[in-house]
């Protein structure tokens, strides 16, 4: 009998064999057990971690598709009639011209893409082939707003097109609004002639001057902010192609069609405001949203107004403050708002220089909340302390609501658009707001008492500055936009002296400009005051010899001469577009601010082309130029103060 055999020896480990191969059998569920037996062998924490990531993951996949389903639904829940609607008469320009075709002499026949507005607003003789001309408006109209949608903008806000006060075209129906209807523009806006008129030589030069600078920009900055046009290369500020938006109405107003055409395409495929990007509320409502608004109304285009309305409800987060004074900076992307790093405060120019843009996008859209926002600031303002005889100090804090730096008083930097914006939004109104016209003409008053002076030996008028009871003979460039302000404020009825006050201002910005080497002004002068012999009317610092391009006197000089006749207002303007060419064209491409005036042989270039060259100074000395006083009725836009128009609205009925 054989013994029994010895117990088997204890083991403390696992034996695993790893295959390099299939499994034994290849069969499915040999795998699955092989696996089991690896997650098994995992430590505690190990498969916590693993199912926290797979649960992560599938609740990210879950957000993600609800997201997309539900813009699927906006974009398409859309009845085919509400697609269609347009308002039905923003004003409107002739559609723009090829640039080679200029020098012709008859104005080519628009293509159908650059329609010049709603099928209502054309003005046409009566005649065979207007059903044909309407259906191919209702065509083009459905092309566009097919673009639009395409973008696939990640925030939506659907346009009520009541919001323009215009009745719909016929057969269509409006949504049913409880809110008053805004007002309409104004019925003198579409008084512009279809076919503008061949562009005179002085025209033509700006026209050469614009596409100069705009090669320069598509070669070297496409789709940036600014052209640095001696390094040949960019800057950003925002990062939304400042330039290519603010130069849009001016393409049309030219008449360059095939430039337009390509910025368009630029913006229906490349502009994109969801980006982690702060904007200055100030320079980004004037320049973006006013860029857009006005392109929308010039060309009729939806796309424009698409875009004006999205990035608009992303500056509202900037008015969340507990004064209801915006700060100055907002992140287009996540919403936060915020002062500048520098101060705590806001400036008065940039809080109250935002209202006509924001205006119009409520009259456009039927959204009420721009328009309230912008004219609580306005109200809150007016009821402030702290003025002068209706001069505004030129800080705000945004927590207080009150000013800071008191008894500093300047028509400047951070304060003068207050004024110009004071006189434009009761024209914008139609003349229909009484205390934006008392604060007006209460402020022109205060000028007068305490800021203007008259130079020596020459008896220039000149705007100074007030600090603390002390008068400073300091005048920046920026304040020659005052003596177009003053004559536009004449031309609606306000005192005759306004007018007589601007064409002494007006002589002065000139010869800021005359008494330079270079023909082209400072961004500041200090005037003399004392009569000497030696001496002249206007004095320059080293600090301010520089010239961004600035638009100012352009814009005053296009005032003056459109709302006098006077021819010689046209003749300065020429003289300055004459010394942008002589001082400031790269011969690459582009015109660059210079860092002195004074030095005709050096101008020292400072290789930045400001985006408001191509979105004012061009464009207000085109206008100049013209003799055609229909060009942007004066009586039927009002300019915002980056130079883009935007239609008076109409007094309501019985008015």
């Amino acid at each position: 009998m054989y013994p029994p055999p010895p117990p088997a020896p204890h083991r403390d480990f696992v034996s695993v064999t790893l295959s390099a191969g299939r499994t034994y059998d290849g069969s499915k569920s040999r795998r699955r057990r092989s696996c089991w037996r690896k997650w098994k062998q995992l430590s505690r924490l190990q498969r916590n971690v693993i199912l926290f990531l797979l649960t992560f993951l599938m609740l990210c996949g879950l957000l993600s598709y609800a997201s997309v389903a539900d813009q699927w639904r906006a974009g398409n829940g859309r009845s085919a009639e509400e697609r269609k609607r347009r308002p039905a008469d923003p004003p409107v320009l002739p559609a723009p011209r090829k640039a080679e075709d200029l020098p012709g002499l008859l104005p080519q026949k628009p293509q159908r893409h650059f329609r010049r507005g709603p099928p209502n607003l054309q003005i046409r003789a009566p005649g065979k082939g207007s059903e044909d001309r309407r259906q191919d408006d209702t065509k083009w109209r459905d092309e566009a707003v097919g673009d639009a949608r395409r973008e696939g903008s990640t925030r939506r806000t659907v346009v009520s097109w009541r919001g323009a006060v215009i009745e719909p075209q016929p057969g269509t129906e409006l949504p049913s609004r409880k809110a008053e209807a805004p007002p309409r523009p104004s019925s003198q806006a579409p008084r512009i002639q279809n076919q503008a008129a061949s562009p005179n030589e002085r025209q033509r030069a700006v026209i050469d001057a614009f596409l100069h600078a705009w090669a320069g920009y598509r070669k070297f900055a496409w789709g940036h902010d600014e052209l640095k046009p001696v390094s040949r290369s960019f800057s950003e500020w925002f990062g939304l192609g400042l330039t290519l938006i603010d130069a849009l109405d001016t393409m049309w107003i030219l008449g360059l069609k095939k430039e337009f055409e390509e910025a368009r395409k630029w913006v229906s495929k490349k502009l994109r405001f969801q980006k982690d990007v702060d904007v200055n509320l100030f320079e980004s409502t004037i320049r973006i949203l006013g860029g857009l608004l006005s392109a929308y109304h010039l060309s009729g285009d939806d796309l424009f107004l698409k875009k004006a309305e999205d990035f608009g409800n992303r500056l509202m987060p900037a008015f969340q403050t507990p004064s209801k004074i915006p700060y100055s900076d907002v992140n287009i992307g996540t919403g936060a708002a915020h002062p500048p790093r520098w101060t705590s405060d806001s400036t008065v120019a940039e809080v109250t220089s935002i209202q006509l843009e924001f205006r119009e996008l409520s009259r456009l859209t039927g959204n009420k909340k721009f328009q309230e926002a912008a004219e609580e600031v306005t109200r809150r303002v007016h009821s402030l302390p702290g003025k002068k005889d209706g001069l505004v100090p030129m800080f705000i804090d945004t927590h207080s609501g009150r000013f800071t730096h008191p008894g500093v008083f300047t028509l400047g930097a951070r304060a003068d658009s207050y004024y110009e914006y004071l006189l434009k939004q009761w024209v914008q109104g139609g003349k229909q707001e009484p205390q934006l016209l008392e604060d007006y003409l209460e402020a022109i008053e205060g000028i007068r008492r305490h800021l203007l002076r008259r130079s020596e030996p020459g008896k220039l008028a000149f705007v100074g500055e007030l600090a603390h009871g002390r008068f400073s003979a300091k005048m920046d460039h920026l304040v020659c936009f005052l003596p177009g302000t003053l004559a536009l404020g004449a031309h609606h009825g306000l005192p005759a002296d306004h007018m007589e006050l601007a064409r002494a201002l007006m002589d002065t910005c000139y010869q800021m400009n005359r008494q330079m080497e270079t023909g082209l002004s400072p961004e500041i002068v200090h005037f003399n005051l004392y009569p000497q012999n030696d001496r002249k009317d206007v004095q320059v610092k080293p600090a301010d010899r520089h010239n961004l391009l600035r638009p100012e006197t352009v814009e005053s000089l296009f005032y003056l001469h459109r709302l006098t006749g006077d021819p010689k207002y046209q003749d300065w303007g020429w003289e300055i577009l004459q010394s942008f060419n002589a001082y400031t064209r790269v011969p690459s491409g582009g015109y660059s601010s210079i860092s002195n005036v004074q030095d005709p042989l050096n101008p020292q270039p400072r290789d930045k082309m400001e985006s408001f060259f191509l979105g004012e100074t061009l464009k207000y000395l085109y206008l100049l130029f013209s003799d055609d006083p229909s060009l942007l009725s004066l009586d039927a836009y009002v300019f915002n103060t980056e130079a883009h128009p935007l239609p008076i609205w109409a007094p309501p009925d019985g008015a």
